[in-house]
């Protein structure tokens, strides 16, 4: 039995060994780290703050019920960095928000109103519970005006009830499934985002999504990336090897494969006097990935030095945006 609080994603794997992610500018092993430089703010994400109705023990943010290290964001705050796409023309395409959970927020409508209204396409990441149900009228509403520019990704932890809800609580599958089939049944734009177990191989994970989609009689395409999005375990103290400039030959990638490379996300931390613009949506709290209070200054380059930058993005070749 797994030890209570326990991921069933994570594996028994060593610690971080000592000296690496510390210099932003040098590996453990003195070798150039290295950096991202943001091409174009494809996707801007809103973290509309940390309070969520679930506390599930993947939670890379550690939303809970009375968390809220990140404060609600309000629909003003918002505004100033859509203004800010539109004067300096960033081109941005993608309006993202995430939590904690985002229907919890008072001002989630409003904001999502204004995202639509600037012509973004809107993506909100939610668990689809009670939150999400208590605004059906507005979803349907906002769906009538803006059609699929409105997408909400639904967590499915895994294709499996048993597997989800030892990492979201008892009682989470079936009201997550049904705000999946009632965003299905009233023909809103929806996305489902799993994770696969250790030792499931993607395309197992996949079939076995299919498979639930089938029952459910959900149209959901499992091979369309977009539609279901597996992402890989994020837990920090997991040995990880760091990424150095050399790796992008050694692995066959590229820097403009990772997340920080077209996105960014905007978080309010409590007891701060705004809100301020962090590197990605893995690292909220980290002083070494806050970039600044405008869009304009965090559009610096970013230094791969942080484990989740190795094991999600890097290594995992995940984005939230999918």
């Amino acid at each position: 039995m797994r030890p209570a609080g326990a991921s069933p994603f994570r594996v028994a794997l060593p610690v971080l060994a000592a000296g690496k992610f510390v210099d932003p500018e040098l590996t453990r092993a003195g070798e150039p780290r290295a950096h991202v430089t943001l091409r174009a703010l494809e996707t801007l994400w809103f973290n509309t703050g940390t309070l969520c109705n679930l506390a599930c023990c993947n939670c890379y943010i550690e939303s809970t019920p009375t968390n809220d290290a990140l404060v609600y964001l309000h629909a003003a705050e918002m505004a100033r960095f859509l203004d800010e796409i539109a004067l300096h023309r960033l081109g941005t395409r993608e309006i993202g928000f995430t939590g904690g959970e985002p229907f919890m927020n008072p001002d989630i409508i409003e904001m999502l109103e204004l995202a639509l209204a600037h012509g973004h396409a809107v993506l909100v990441l939610s668990n689809g519970m009670r939150p999400m149900r208590r605004h059906e009228a507005a979803l349907l509403r906002l769906r009538t005006a803006h059609g699929n520019r409105l997408t909400i990704r639904i967590s499915l932890d895994h294709h499996s009830q048993a597997v989800h809800e030892a990492e979201r609580g008892p009682r989470s599958w079936v009201p997550a499934l049904d705000g999946l089939r009632w965003l299905h049944t009233n023909d809103i734009s929806a996305a489902v985002a799993g994770r696969r177990l250790a030792g499931e191989t993607e395309e197992e994970a996949r079939a076995g999504y299919r498979a639930l989609f089938a029952a459910q009689g959900l149209a959901i395409d499992d091979a369309d990336r977009f539609r279901l999005v597996l992402l890989p375990e994020m837990d920090a103290t997991v040995d990880v090897p760091e990424i150095s400039t050399a790796c992008w030959g050694i692995l066959g990638k590229s820097p403009a494969d990772v997340m920080c490379a077209n996105s960014r996300m905007v978080v309010h931390r409590r007891g701060e006097a705004q809100a301020r613009v962090v590197a990605c949506t893995l690292l909220p709290y980290d002083p070494e990935f806050d970039l600044g209070a405008t869009l304009a200054e965090a559009s610096r380059p970013v230094a791969l030095n942080h484990p989740h930058c190795a094991r999600f993005c890097v290594l995992g070749g995940a984005s939230c945006s999918g």
